[in-house]
């Protein structure tokens, strides 16, 4: 077990973000819950992309394999406006996929609102990385957060990336039991 501090890189996908029109408030809104949640050490890193599959998937490789990054939180891009291809640029870079994610990240935002089905949330695996992609919006970053992360520490344990523990108050970790 490692006792290096978990890496997390936070992806911005945004065009008017990455122009400097629109301030970034998802990779902040995410990084804030993760650091309310997540009581290991965490060395975290944000970027702001530009919409696009291309880009994404160039910025999603880099941070996985260039990085090193255990866990990859992606917010934006996941919608189904023509520039939103965050899905596309995801499918692009990963060894396989976790569907589970996406339909209970779907599942919890539609209580809060009919628009979650169109969005394009979910998870996969590249390597040692967890990824997941989000929302943009903070409230809706929340929302999905709050209804997967319980899996995600013992995810990267299988994963063989570095290990997170939760504030059990936020968030209860499932992990097994030994035996």
């Amino acid at each position: 077990m490692s006792h290096e501090p978990a890496r997390v890189a936070i992806l911005t996908v945004s065009d008017r973000a990455a122009r400097g029109e629109y301030a970034d408030l998802g990779g902040p809104a995410a990084e804030d819950w993760l650091r309310a949640t997540v009581t290991s050490p965490l060395e975290v890193t944000r970027q702001i992309v530009a919409d696009g599959r291309e880009c994404v998937a160039e910025a999603m490789r880099a941070v996985a394999d260039d990085h090193g990054a255990d866990l990859v939180l992606v917010t934006g891009g996941t919608g189904p406006a023509p520039r939103d291809r965050t899905p596309e640029a995801l499918a692009d870079i990963i060894d396989f996929d976790l569907p589970g994610f996406g339909e209970e990240m779907r599942r919890a935002s539609l209580a809060e609102v009919p628009t979650a089905i169109l969005s394009r949330q979910s998870a996969a695996v590249r390597g040692k990385t967890l990824f997941i992609t989000l929302p943009g919006k903070p409230a809706a970053i929340a929302t999905c957060l709050h209804a997967v992360f319980a899996a995600v520490p013992y995810c990267l344990d299988l994963l063989g990336a570095r290990r997170i523990e939760t504030d059990p108050a936020r968030c209860t970790a499932f992990r097994p039991k030994p035996g």
